[in-house]
């Protein structure tokens, strides 16, 4: 193979192969081979998914990869087909390569932890970075500016940006590909063949649209996009650990106030400065790694709730999480108020230890755009040629107790007409 030619061999994709004497594809190979990129092995793409899913190891920059490869075979179909898209390769290539770059320790869950944004991270990195900026600019002064219209939805041509953050793009189609494989979850094996052949460009609206050939294929998505949040990324244990990261970081945070724990310069200032006003090198400095070692370290610190929150979480000792969501409210308060109670009597901090927890789904919206569908009395949201997608279109918000196993919890009991519809298939996206 020739030296411009580099493959990464992905378990999704099979060869992910960047030519570089491509002038777009010789751009990818160098913005992959920037510090800020690689940071992204080691960020685990679920976070701490994997001490409930095992498998779930894989990192940002695994499904980044993965995300641009989609998107490559998506819009080179496209471009085929209409010349007018060619010049925007590599403002679609990059924005779905780079779209996650943002993104912080234990990726979704630093949102939870530190209140930072990984959409407003990326594009801060994208026009500030001393590496990534320069690649930008040589290629094209305004590409840059380009790339963040992707990510704000203000491009000129929304197929451009659609590609990348829609309902329907390549970030959710391989995040759910990639999310499902690794965690075993058979379901989200998408027909992507399917869905990339369906997908097609209107020139009047500019928009990203899909053949009504590919309906089956698209409902498909979506139920396993619902499927993997009730399953996966809502999964109680995620909760649970999620929680425990969250008051290990607190408690950490009200030590180092007080100067009664030692961090080194770069957790410091993410527990101490609100995150969006993280400078940029300390904010590229955190990953899973750093934040890790902290948690390693603190395990045999003086103070008891920060040592055994560290111990739970590194040796996967998590709180119980009880689904309450069929109590009305009064009776989840009613039930939080007992567990802390007794948490009190043990002399342990009730709020720490114990809390009520809300995850809320929804299949399908018509979100920036919605997906469009190609019919002979022209474009249709797909809700109204789908029954299915219509339902989908209920929100679903679930409510759990978090507290101690050893804590004696009475649940009431579930209605039956509930207990009927937790069995169907969609009922509780």
């Amino acid at each position: 193979m020739s030296r411009s030619m580099r493959t990464y061999h992905d378990p999704l994709h099979g060869a992910i192969t960047l030519d570089g004497t491509d002038e777009v594809e010789a751009l990818l190979k160098a913005l992959i081979d920037t510090p800020e990129f690689q940071r992204l092995r080691r960020i685990r793409q679920l976070g701490p998914a994997s001490l409930t899913f095992h498998g779930a190891e894989m990192s940002r920059f695994t499904h980044s990869l993965g995300a641009m490869a989609v998107a490559r075979r998506a819009f080179d179909r496209l471009a085929s087909l209409y010349k007018e898209l060619r010049e925007h390769r590599a403002t679609v290539l990059c924005a779905a390569l780079l779209h996650d770059i943002g993104h912080g320790p234990f990726s979704h869950t630093a949102e939870e932890i530190f209140g930072s944004h990984h959409e407003q991270w990326t594009i801060a990195i994208i026009k500030r970075s001393l590496t990534i900026r320069p690649l930008l600019d040589a290629f094209h002064p305004s590409l840059w500016q380009s790339i963040t219209q992707v990510y704000t939805h203000t491009h000129p041509i929304p197929c451009v940006w659609q590609l990348v953050s829609s309902q329907l793009d390549c970030d959710r189609i391989d995040y759910l590909m990639r999310d499902s494989y690794f965690t075993g979850a058979a379901y989200g094996q998408l027909d992507l063949d399917r869905i990339v052949l369906a997908l097609n460009y209107d020139p009047v609206s500019q928009q990203l649209i899909a053949e009504r050939k590919g309906l089956a294929a698209i409902e498909h998505y979506l139920v396993v996009r619902s499927f993997m949040y009730a399953q996966i990324y809502n999964h109680s244990k995620n909760l649970s650990a999620t929680w425990i990261l969250e008051q290990a970081f607190d408690r950490a945070r009200e030590l180092l106030t007080r100067g009664e724990l030692t961090a080194d310069e770069t957790v410091t200032a993410w527990l101490i400065d609100p995150s969006d006003q993280l400078s940029l090198e300390a904010y590229l400095a955190g990953d899973d790694i750093v934040f890790t070692y902290h948690l390693q370290r603190w395990q045999q610190h003086s103070d008891s709730a920060l040592r055994d929150l560290c111990q739970r979480f590194l040796n996967r000792r998590l709180l119980r999480v009880l689904e309450v969501t069929y109590a009305t409210p009064a009776e989840r308060e009613s039930l939080l108020e007992s567990v802390q109670q007794q948490l009190l009597a043990e002399g342990v901090d009730a709020h720490r230890y114990s809390g009520l927890k809300h995850t809320w789904s929804k299949g399908y919206s018509v979100y920036q755009r919605g997906i469009k569908i190609q019919t002979p009395r022209g474009l249709k949201d797909i809700k109204q040629l789908s029954g299915l997608v219509r339902t989908l279109c209920e929100p679903a918000q679930r409510t759990w107790l978090i507290h101690p196993k050893e804590i004696q919890v009475g649940v009431c009991p579930l209605p039956e007409e509930e207990l009927a519809n937790s069995n169907s298939l969609i009922a509780t996206p």
